[in-house]
């Protein structure tokens, strides 16, 4: 019921792009670029002696020392891709939910024109500006000029129904807003474990070969550390993008929100100012 009259107080349809809803494909073709960049660019003949991945990586051939990481590299990358193709996805959708405009320049202007009581103006600003924090102030202001014109409703009521407008819009958009940032989250975390698995992996097998004993063994002994050092420098690489991207996107999504709580708490200070008399 309540979201029912969310929408009505704010009939406006969202546009443009509001994020995409079913991470699943984004991580699904993550993985299968991930996978063709492991075996055709990192695997590549022209990484490796006599043009065979299986022997020794040519000098100064950084690919081709990525590329001995393992089965567990390609994982890596995909969760690197993810963060890439995540960051990407969030920068268009809060982009959008930020509107046209500065978001401060539209705040201050908002404020004054309440502060004004020029309302017509206010209203404009939201159409002008579009965006999260437009559609929020355009609802909450369609139910302060309804109030204005309903009678027999105590002012501590009609300040609640403003309230309460301003709660349901938001709650309109806020996933949107959070949307996909739980993935950025836990991939932080599966980052850090999957570059130790992939370490203790390249460790066993560096220890299995130290335990065979014989000169021989020295190239599956050093494949062995490469494997598992170049695990662990993709992964943290992986953990340390998802950290910034995260971070970052929280961050605006903070920004958003204090923007929001600033001018309804400006509009309810208005109406409280504006009827004073009222029981």
């Amino acid at each position: 019921m309540a979201t029912t009259q969310a929408k009505a107080a704010n009939p406006k349809k969202k546009s443009g792009f509001q994020g995409v809803q079913a991470a699943i494909w984004i991580i699904v073709a993550c993985f299968i670029a991930a996978v063709c960049f492991y075996k055709f660019v990192l695997g590549n003949p022209a990484n490796f002696v006599d043009g065979n991945p299986e022997n020794a990586v040519k000098d100064g051939s950084l690919l081709g020392l990525v590329y001995k990481g393992g089965i567990v590299v390609p994982v890596i990358i995909t969760l690197l891709f993810t963060v890439i193709a995540l960051s990407i996805e969030r920068w268009l959708a809060l982009r959008t939910a930020f509107g046209k405009g500065k978001l401060p320049k539209f705040v201050a202007n908002i404020k004054a024109a309440l502060k004004a009581n020029d309302f017509a103006k206010a209203q404009k600003l939201c159409d002008d500006q579009k965006g999260t924090v437009a559609n929020v102030i355009g609802a909450t202001l369609a139910t302060y000029k309804k109030m204005e014109a309903t009678t027999g409703v105590s002012k501590e009521e009609k300040i609640a129904k403003i309230q309460a407008a301003y709660d349901e819009a938001t709650q309109l958009e806020m996933p949107t807003l959070q949307m996909n940032m739980p993935i950025l989250a836990t991939i932080v975390t599966l980052g850090t474990l999957t570059a130790l698995f992939g370490t203790v992996v390249g460790m066993i097998r560096s220890f299995a070969a130290l335990a065979a004993g014989g000169g021989g063994d020295s190239l599956a002994l050093s494949q062995g550390i490469s494997e598992a050092l170049v695990n662990t420098a993709s992964g943290i690489l992986t953990s340390w993008g998802a950290v910034i991207a995260y971070n970052y996107y929280t961050n605006k999504i903070d920004k958003l929100t204090y923007a929001l709580d600033e001018v309804n708490y400006t509009i309810a200070q208005t109406y409280e100012e504006n009827h004073k008399d009222e029981a």
